[in-house]
């Protein structure tokens, strides 16, 4: 009933509502139901649609990356097939490693990663199998392995006019099957340096896009250089409100949920 987008805007008007906010997950990323609210007169709590779309389908986000000077790791780039994810992991070279990866993907689900050729067809057809499942869409692309890894995210608000904020960072790098288990704020591994690339880059692309509303931007921090060089790219944007907001919220005491209505509602990021 959840995913009921006629259900749920039914009971909206029944119910003589003026938004809807579609908490996380559910239809919180879903550009058609923004849409729609935008039909009924209602106010969606979230991004624009044609953010939500963007930043929906992972080798677009990577290519609004690159054109905001933001670094992405090495990928292919577009939906690729078998022989092409043959072709790419060759291309990396001996002891080369690369992770296949849904294009629609999120949450840990469609993703794989082939350290050796014999490895391939089945990490490729589980990708798609999980993709088509949780997205409905199967289509995958590839992106070279960063073998250990630091997940740094960054909170971001934008009000829709080209104003963004960030509100700092947080740790996920200890994982399970790719969830998140631990999410520490602020970051134990980063300098003030890198925190300061990291959160900027958060911020361009959000004002790339004119983001409204609150979003995670989640980088990739190479965990074997320890200094301010190093190694960082985009891996991918959320944009909604995640679980863990209350980690921010408890760190920085912004209640991130008021926020995010009250941009809504069309306060602008001055007036908070």
């Amino acid at each position: 009933a959840y995913l009921d987008m006629e259900q749920i805007l039914a009971i909206a008007r029944d119910a003589n509502c003026d938004a809807i906010h579609p908490g996380y997950g559910f239809l919180s990323e879903n550009a058609v139901f923004a849409r729609r609210c935008a039909e009924e007169g209602i106010l969606f709590v979230g991004p624009q649609p044609e953010v939500l779309e963007l930043f929906g389908d992972k080798v677009q986000a990577r290519n609004l990356a690159k054109r905001a000077d933001v670094p992405v790791v090495p990928g292919t780039s577009g939906p690729t097939t078998l022989p092409q994810a043959r072709k790419f992991l060759a291309s990396l070279g001996h002891g080369g490693a690369m992770m296949i990866k849904a294009v629609a993907g999120g949450g840990g689900r469609g993703i794989r990663a082939v350290y050796h050729p014999e490895e391939i067809e089945e990490a490729y057809a589980r990708c798609q199998s999980e993709a088509q499942t949780a997205f409905g869409n199967n289509e995958v692309y590839a992106e070279k392995l960063v073998r250990k890894a630091r997940h740094i995210e960054v909170q971001i608000i934008g009000d829709g006019s080209g104003q963004v904020s960030h509100l700092w960072e947080r740790e996920c790098t200890l994982q399970r099957r790719h969830q998140k288990l631990v999410e520490i704020a602020p970051s134990p591994a980063l300098s003030p340096a890198l925190r300061r690339r990291i959160t900027a880059a958060a911020v361009r692309l959000a004002e790339a896009v004119r983001y409204k509303s609150l979003g995670t931007f989640e980088f990739l921090v190479d965990a074997d250089d320890h200094t301010d060089g190093a190694f960082v790219a985009f891996m991918e944007a959320n944009p909604r409100l995640q679980v863990e907001h209350t980690v921010t919220e408890a760190v920085t005491g912004v209640d991130l949920v008021m926020a995010q209505l009250q941009v809504a509602d069309g306060s602008t990021l001055s007036d908070l």
